[in-house]
């Protein structure tokens, strides 16, 4: 019966044994062709003669020649020679191929009648996973690259955009002090010192149209113009904090009262919470008077239940190394002109400040103290 197998699902030795067979009829198919053609010398002439076995080696006919007359007008010229036609090569390889049979050993066999040729086998299909793979790899490889050349020139950017601004700095730099050689040296001028005519934390009631806001209508009125120009300004350099600088205030009498304490008692100082005055004063100097301000009604309103305080209350300052108490000797309600109550007392002594009453601020309370440890 037929084999019904493809070429892929036959075994090497069973691909080598057709092969070998196909070879055998070819040749003894074109020795019977040769012998019909009368192209051998045998005991067949291709004519229902036998055809010869694989030992057999086809021998070609000699060529007989037949003198003939010349023509008496042409040249000599030789006779013709009788020399039969080539076979073309397609003549060779028939246009089917025989179809596969197992004889009873389970040897393939070709079937009779059908016509032989040498198959060329079909190239193997190729592995669209395997070359899907590679592109795959192929693609991440570049993807790598790209990003690995888009890091290099990030680098690089950020180097040159480093330079740049090193070289524009040293640039400017360097025109800066040109500039300052070419400029007269002017005499400092005097910054205003409001606790000379005012005491600090005067404000507007929140209540009023415009909201709290620094109170002009205390300051002297030939003073307007540099407290315009120079007190509402923000700070440009405060005291440098040293170990004997004030850092935080504790008054237990007020529920506990724990704030930190900043340099200053501009209206930029009062916003962030209590301020000291920079006269040059520590709470650990053996005389001089630490003042402390803060507001009453705004900002936190820190300073709300000072009028709370009673003599013999104490609190405390601290400094980065000691902790100083005071007890309070006197409570006053003054105008806000009166800066008599900034000055040294004669020992170390510490001063409350803090607009007075609530919400209308006309006025300051005074809160006095002495350090006793």
């Amino acid at each position: 019966m037929r084999d019904k197998r493809p070429v892929d699902e036959l075994s090497i030795e069973e691909l080598e044994r057709i092969l070998a067979i196909k070879r055998r009829a070819a040749r003894q198919e074109q020795i019977a062709r040769m012998h019909r053609d009368g192209r051998l010398v045998g005991a067949g002439n291709g004519r229902g003669g036998a055809v010869p076995s694989d030992h057999e080696l086809p021998v070609e006919r000699p060529i007989q020649v037949y003198p003939q007359t010349p023509p008496p007008d042409s040249a000599l010229t030789g006779p013709p020679v009788n020399v039969p036609a080539p076979v073309p090569e397609s003549a060779l390889i028939p246009a089917e191929s025989r179809a596969l049979t197992h004889d009873e050993s389970g040897v393939p066999q070709f079937e009779e009648g059908d016509a032989y040729t040498e198959t060329e086998f079909a190239p193997r299909p190729v592995n669209k996973k395997a070359q899907r793979k590679l592109i795959d790899r192929v693609l991440i490889f570049v993807e790598v690259a790209a990003v690995i050349g888009i890091v290099m020139i990030a680098l690089n950017l950020v180097g040159a955009i480093g330079a740049l601004e090193r070289e524009t700095a040293e640039a400017q730099a360097l025109a800066d002090a040109q500039r300052r050689a070419g400029q007269p040296t002017l005499a400092p001028t005097p910054e205003l010192r409001m606790e000379n005519y005012v005491l600090p934390g005067g404000h507007t009631s929140p209540t009023e149209p415009g909201g709290a806001q620094f109170n002009y209508a205390e300051v002297p009125e030939h003073l307007l113009p540099v407290v315009q120009s120079q007190w509402i300004a923000p700070v440009v350099s405060r005291p440098q904090v040293t170990n004997e600088t004030a850092l935080r205030l504790n008054i237990p009498a007020l529920d506990n009262f724990n704030q930190t304490i900043v340099q200053g008692v501009d209206w930029n100082s009062l916003m962030q919470g209590v301020g000291q005055l920079p006269n040059d004063t520590h709470p650990g100097d053996p005389n001089g008077n630490v003042v402390l301000a803060a507001h009453n009604d705004i900002y936190g309103e820190l300073f709300r239940d000072l009028d709370q305080l009673q003599p013999g209350d104490e609190f405390h300052i601290e400094t980065a190394t000691q902790l100083y108490s005071y007890r309070v000797t006197e409570i006053r309600v003054v105008e806000p002109h009166e800066v008599w109550v900034l000055e040294a007392r004669g020992a170390a002594t510490a001063t409350l400040i803090s607009c007075y009453p609530y919400q209308v601020n006309d006025q300051r309370i005074i809160v006095f103290a002495d350090r006793i440890t």
